[in-house]
């Protein structure tokens, strides 16, 4: 592992889901197309738990957007696809990212940091929108074509949008809390920073009328498991995304929302 940060690096954090991460970036000009790209997610100064020097470098064989070859070696998690190399040290919490300059290329990389980081905490990261209406949360959860865009787009001027993509969860003050992502979606449009208490979880299916379901908690967690992202195969790490699901269910209502495409649904949602 190299040192993290040098001298001449611009310090960056990077606060996402209450674990702000610190990038140390050497290029002056990429350091603003972080900036720009993450938006009110940048914080000038402030502690980090985790701390990833960015290097530039050129594009590697392969396809850029090919899924992410996530492997354990020891304590270091090292990740590859054709527009960049990385490694994490899950015991400092160190790592470096060799990337091509795309400002979306490290979008991937920090997505595997924090689920290792969210792991060792009892949340994840989940392949969802989530919205906040009156102080309270509501993730809306399915495959692709579910309808996760369609549910963000259709939500009233009251909501503030989290993410169309990428949910963060994490157990806190005996529930689950929702919080904004940069990570975008369809919409191309990141996220608000804020964070609200988990009111339901929605797993989406398209219908001609719009109408909720109660899933029992005993399917819940089996149906949670298919949508949260996780990259590594790794038992141990597993296990605990597993422990994390069952927890979750257990404490956050779910349904099945079967919803038919206009701003109504939202009436039957909260």
């Amino acid at each position: 592992m190299m040192p993290v940060g040098t001298s001449s690096a611009q310090r960056l954090v990077l606060n996402i889901g209450a674990a702000p991460i610190a990038l140390y970036i050497e290029d002056p000009s990429f350091a603003d197309l972080m900036r720009e790209r993450y938006g009110d997610f940048v914080e000038a100064q402030g502690p980090a738990c985790a701390e990833v020097e960015v290097q530039l470098a050129e594009a590697q064989s392969g396809d850029p957007d090919q899924e992410m070859q996530v492997v354990r070696d020891g304590r270091l998690w090292r990740m590859e696809r054709g527009d960049l190399r990385a490694e994490f040290d899950s015991d400092t919490n160190r790592g470096v990212i060799r990337q091509t300059a795309n400002p979306y290329a490290i979008d991937s990389a920090l997505r595997v940091i924090h689920t290792l980081l969210l792991s060792n905490q009892g949340g994840f990261l989940l392949h969802a929108a989530s919205a906040i209406r009156n102080d309270k949360a509501y993730v809306f959860s399915g495959v692709s074509g579910a309808g996760k865009t369609t549910i963000a787009r259709l939500a009233p001027p009251d909501a503030t949008l989290l993410t169309d993509e990428a949910s963060y969860l994490r157990p806190e003050d005996g529930g689950y809390f929702a919080y904004g992502t940069p990570f975008a979606g369809e919409l191309a449009r990141i996220g608000e920073p804020a964070k609200a208490p988990v009111e339901k979880l929605l797993l989406l299916a398209k219908g001609p009328e719009n109408r909720l379901d109660r899933v029992p908690t005993s399917a819940a967690a089996r149906l949670l498991m298919r949508n949260i992202l996780f990259f590594a195969r790794d038992a141990a790490a597993v296990a605990r995304v597993f422990n994390s699901a069952c927890d979750f269910v257990a404490r956050v209502p779910v349904y099945v929302l079967t919803f038919f495409p206009s701003p109504e649904v939202w009436n039957l949602i909260g």
